[in-house]
């Protein structure tokens, strides 16, 4: 892996309310802002969203994708956000051959644009839509292994001053958003997002024991309480495969009133 290659794990919020002014955003919003003034801007981005499954790793191959307004019941304004931010197919190329490499079967993709894991913090960090952006997506067999076998593989682009985020939410149980906490589900939240901070920052943890603990992540306190489904999570462990080591921040904030936290390679 080149050392121009920066890693953020990010955890979006919900839909397109961190950039409608909701209150529980806040603190995310600052949080991006302040993370895209300490690195250094990328010439390109390649993402990897919760919002997006294929059989295959598929990777955005246009010079100019649409937006995917793949959300539901917002306001009127939600459906005409703008990011027309550009495509960039020759590093979508690497991104193909770097898995192929590995033995990854991979797919190229000219039709599907870019969803809201991609748009939603990118106009946070990145308001003048002017890094062009290559998006990834999960494998919809949800493995954990497997995901951060693609991290891995993607440790052999050459691109000079890239950055990998993934996009998705260290805290991801749609119902307990819309319920009121109680001692348990707040015990429960406060539990996975310890252990979650251990696992990814901890110097003490040797990396064969670390991504032991991310393959077997269900066996962490509270984690199917927090997580009844992965696809939040696993971009989480697309960033570990790329980076193999603990990373070098962990921004801890509250989104939609959940602990949630953000890590930085």
């Amino acid at each position: 892996m080149t050392n121009s290659i920066q890693t953020l794990f990010l955890s979006h919020g919900g839909g397109p309310l961190p950039i409608l002014g909701d209150d529980s955003h806040k603190e995310m919003v600052l949080c991006l802002k302040d993370i895209a003034e300490r690195i250094t801007k990328p010439s390109a981005i390649i993402l990897i969203s919760a919002h997006w499954e294929e059989e295959l790793p598929t990777i955005t191959y246009a010079e100019q994708p649409p937006l995917i307004y793949d959300y539901y019941g917002f306001p009127e304004e939600s459906y005409s956000i703008q990011y027309p931010c550009k495509g960039e197919t020759k590093l979508a190329e690497q991104v193909y051959h770097s898995l192929d490499a590995s033995d990854i079967d991979a797919r190229l993709e000219s039709e599907r644009g870019f969803d809201h894991g991609l748009f939603i913090p990118l106009k946070i960090m990145y308001p003048d839509a002017n890094i062009p952006c290559v998006q990834l997506s999960l494998v919809n067999h949800l493995n954990a292994e497997m995901h951060i076998k693609i991290g891995q593989a993607l440790k052999t682009l050459d691109y000079e001053n890239l950055l990998v985020i993934g996009s998705g939410f260290s805290f991801h149980n749609m119902k307990a958003f819309f319920e009121e906490d109680n001692a348990e589900s707040i015990s429960n939240n406060e539990a996975f997002e310890a252990w979650l901070i251990e696992t990814c920052s901890s110097k003490e943890i040797t990396e064969q024991e670390r991504s032991e603990r991310l393959i077997n992540w269900e066996t962490a306190p509270a984690a199917r309480y927090c997580h009844p489904r992965e696809e939040h999570l696993l971009p989480l462990h697309v960033c570990y495969g790329l980076t193999s080591k603990a990373c070098n921040e962990v921004f801890q904030l509250k989104i939609l009133n959940k602990q949630s936290s953000m890590y930085l390679w």
